[in-house]
Parts: C-alpha cells; sequence; structure tokens
C-alpha cells in the first residue's frame, strides 16, 4: 500500500509540474502548427478543461486569437 501511495503522489506532482510549465501558446503548441490541439491542450489542466469554450469555431483546434482570451 505505501508503494501506491508513492506512486500516486509522483504521478501528482509531475501532473502539477507538467501543468505549471505550459502556460504559454508556444510551449502548448508542441508540434509548431499554429494551433493547439485537444492533446496538446491536456499538458495544461486549466485550459484543458476551458478547451470547448475557448473554441468558438468549433474546429477542435485553438488558434493564438482563441488561446489568448483564456
Amino acid at each position: 500500500m505505501n508503494t501506491l501511495n508513492k506512486t500516486l503522489a509522483l504521478i501528482a506532482l509531475a501532473s502539477s509540474s507538467a501543468a505549471f510549465a505550459a502556460t504559454d501558446f508556444d510551449t502548448l503548441d508542441v508540434d509548431g502548427n499554429g494551433v493547439i490541439s485537444q492533446q496538446e491542450a491536456a499538458a495544461d489542466a486549466a485550459i484543458s478543461a476551458k478547451f470547448t469554450e475557448l473554441d468558438t469555431d468549433q474546429n477542435g483546434e485553438l488558434s493564438k486569437e482563441e488561446f489568448s482570451k483564456a
């Protein structure tokens, strides 16, 4: 059980660190194609949670303009 707790703590720490590190458009746009996909947005919990709301043209991607309204 102790190993499970340590593993869960490590996963939580890694997740929060990744979300903290990915705060700007260029960091999230991992493939450099000028938009942020839902998969790329998953690196930032706040952006991921608001993705559908921010994706105003509903094309499944966030442009720099859409992202700037976050």
